[in-house]
């Protein structure tokens, strides 16, 4: 709000504004009875001390006989009500109490002037009243502006806090249980009960939609989600549900791609189950959006992952004869042993979904076996292929 251009008080308006100055004591008993009786139910002081509020009432009215005396150029500049705004602002006190105060105030200032103003004309009594308003006005926008600046300051502050608070549980701290109550009891999430940990990320684009924690609070499930460098972080409170109930509400939020934990126990388990997330989510191909895998779903990916190493060796024990063919040939047998195995090792039941004739499939499988020196048939052999597959996937693209 832009303050209003303070004019210079005429004589008359400072004679009579130092004339009331002896009534400021009067004045603010009088605004208090004001403010209590007029139309209360738009009163919310509750959080002020009496003596506090009184204190700022007499500062206000002061402050204005001082405006309309002279001896502050700008009300719109005026310490004593940003003073009020920010003092009030971090009281909880609502802005809209807080101008009726203000107007209220300016009321009573200008019925004091009016009975001073018996000898002087209507036109002198005229610039009164304008000077008398503009000063209202303008301390009015001085208390509006500090006023919403605290409040940003307070948002700010909590929004610092709350991250704070996440990336401690996120550390490890909530395995003392002082700090897991008291972070509990901060970000509205109970202490113990089950949690889930969702990691999600994007890939220029935000990786949830907006309101996720409105979205599932809808449903009564609590949850806070945490903005990091580079990923959203979600902990969420099953409360007696189960996890895969709380999937299903997860999966249509996720804009990108997301791993969520196993259920864990307390906010004392969510550093393990952010750890946990995030595997799952390294096992999601990076191209992939709008899905959503929990690592309950994808552990023998997690246990490639954990040990690329022995990954690489695996692969190139198992396939390495089938990779080094030119790409076509190459893609065509890993693309026929991926559909064989996915169909309990069918030749027949592959064939339609490679669009070929099952003697086609038996013909590729056996040029593998030549190719890899070994049966593809028995337990071991089918755990090490569809490891090795897996393990591709992961890897991405094969190089031509």
């Amino acid at each position: 709000m832009a303050a209003p251009r303070h004019p210079i008080p005429a004589v008359g308006t400072q004679r009579l504004a130092a004339a009331c100055q002896a009534e400021v004591p009067a004045l603010t008993k009088q605004l208090m009875a004001a403010i209590f009786t007029d139309n209360p139910g738009w009163t919310d002081y509750t959080a002020v001390p009496r003596a506090d509020l009184r204190d700022g009432c007499r500062r206000y009215l002061t402050r204005i006989l001082d405006l309309l005396g002279g001896l502050q150029p700008d009300p719109g500049g005026d310490d004593v009500a940003a003073a009020i705004g920010r003092r009030r602002a971090e009281q909880g006190v609502p802005l809209e109490a807080m101008l009726r105060t203000f107007r209220l105030g300016g009321q009573i200032v200008w019925e004091a002037l009016l009975d001073k103003a018996d000898d002087i004309g209507s036109a002198e009594t005229r610039q009164v009243g304008s000077a008398m308003w503009a000063v209202v006005d303008g301390m009015s926008s001085a208390l509006v502006t500090s006023y919403r600046n605290t409040e940003l300051d307070r948002v700010r502050s909590d929004e610092r806090r709350r991250h704070s608070l996440i990336e401690d549980l996120l550390a490890g701290r909530a395995h003392d249980a002082t700090f897991a109550a008291r972070a509990g009891r901060e970000l509205n999430l109970p202490a113990h009960g089950a949690y889930l940990v969702v990691v999600a990320r994007g890939e220029g684009a935000p990786p949830l939609h907006t309101g996720a924690e409105t979205a599932l609070g809808v449903s009564g499930i609590r949850s806070v989600w945490h903005d990091r460098v580079d990923s959203t972080v979600g902990l969420v409170s099953l409360e007696h549900r189960s996890g895969s109930t709380v999937l299903q509400q997860l999966r249509p939020l996720v804009r990108g791609r997301a791993g969520v934990s196993p259920v864990v126990s307390g906010l004392a388990g969510i550093d393990t189950a952010h750890g946990l997330a995030v595997l799952a989510l390294e096992t999601v191909p990076g191209a992939e959006t709008g899905l959503l895998v929990s690592l309950d779903e994808r552990y023998p990916e997690s246990l490639l992952l954990r040990s690329p190493d022995l990954t690489d060796l695996l692969i190139a024990r198992t396939l390495g004869p089938v990779l080094d063919l030119p790409p076509k040939e190459r893609d065509i047998l890993l693309r026929t042993l991926a559909v064989w195995l996915a169909e309990n090792c069918s030749a027949a039941n592959a064939a339609p979904l490679l669009h070929c004739h099952r003697n086609t499939v038996i013909n590729r499988l056996q040029r593998i076996t030549m190719l890899l020196g070994r049966p593809l048939e028995g337990q071991r052999a089918y755990l090490e292929l569809s490891l090795a597959l897996a393990a591709l996937e992961l890897a991405g693209p094969a190089r031509d």
